[in-house]
């Protein structure tokens, strides 16, 4: 998944614990073989190669997972769709990058989304519906595997460790004060911003400053707007904390879409999620978190000062 996967677990032994972590490790595999748009011979690289308009049946386990992807898409407003292939393609984001013109991104927008394949549940299976469509698990794998990682680690009786996959992490037990996890500064990954003290969650952020690609001087981020075709400005970063690792990551992903202004809203009509909203401006960092992170905040040092400016603090749905 273009990333690297480190574990740490609290076992009984050391050969317990080389084996559940073996077995996470074997279950990311197999995710990746269902999830992976870089390779061919994944399930879904087999489906977005299929041809327009026949049925590709696909594993019980990737129908699952799309059936619930398109879920949360639908709740996102517009915000999350895996389906975002040719966009992908229209601004070379796995290549070198380029710019399209207005035709080209009206013509991959005409082929991206929601309509591009039909999941036939019953059957088993998807059509792939556009010719140019195709599908990335960009916003939702990492979760995804995480997921199963940390299942294989309980089915071994795991009860305490920390998976870090690309930097989201998934925390089990640890300790009763929590595992201490740093929030990067959304432009300096290499400084903390803000602390977490989590424990039993997962945790995701989501920004435009690790992967990105510059064209005529101008930078543009991975993460692109399925509504208008277009990167993500770089606004700041969000992070949220949930039970699922792949509600985790795919929020996040929303949420980054939908702006510190429309991610509040959108927050605010599907409370439990815990989010905190990292904001950047004329190199200051304001932040705002809900209520429902309120727990996981590591006391009054939970934001740290910025090198070149301060950072706000401010609960948006507490008014602390």
């Amino acid at each position: 998944m273009g990333t690297r996967l480190r574990a740490r677990v609290r076992a009984v032994d050391g050969a317990s614990g080389a084996a559940a972590i073996e077995d996470a490790f074997a279950a990311v595999d197999r995710l990746e073989g269902l999830l992976s748009s870089w390779r061919e011979n994944s399930e879904l690289g087999l489906l977005n190669a299929a041809e327009p308009g026949s049925l590709v049946r696909v594993s019980s386990e990737l129908v699952d997972l799309l059936e619930e992807v398109r879920g949360w898409a639908d709740r996102s407003e517009g915000a999350f769709e895996p389906a975002v292939g040719p966009l992908i393609d229209a601004w070379d984001l796995r290549g070198r990058g380029r710019i399209p013109s207005e035709s080209e991104l009206a013509r991959a927008l005409s082929q991206s989304g929601a309509g591009a394949f039909e999941l036939k549940v019953r059957e088993g299976g998807v059509v792939r519906r556009k010719s140019a469509g195709w599908m990335t698990a960009g916003g939702f794998g990492k979760g995804a595997a995480l997921r199963a990682a940390s299942d294989a680690l309980e089915d071994r009786g795991i009860e305490a460790g920390v998976l870090d996959f690309g930097g989201q992490l998934v925390v089990l037990g640890i300790r009763k004060e929590g595992w201490e996890v740093g929030v990067a500064h959304p432009s300096r990954r290499a400084e903390v911003a803000a602390t977490l003290r989590l424990r039993d969650v997962s945790v995701a952020t989501s920004a435009a400053s690790e992967r990105y690609v510059e064209v005529e001087g101008e930078r543009f981020g991975h993460i692109l707007d399925p509504r208008t075709g277009r990167p993500v400005p770089a606004w700041g970063s969000v992070t949220v904390v949930a039970d699922d690792p792949m509600v985790a990551d795919l929020v996040s992903t929303t949420l980054f879409v939908l702006g510190p202004v429309g991610g509040r809203e959108w927050v605010e009509r599907h409370p439990g999620i815990a989010v905190l909203f990292l904001c950047e401006n004329d190199d200051r960092v304001a932040a705002s978190w809900n209520e429902a992170m309120e727990p996981w905040l590591a006391g009054g040092a939970v934001l740290k000062a910025s090198q070149s400016g301060g950072l706000g603090r401010r609960a948006w749905a507490t008014g602390t």
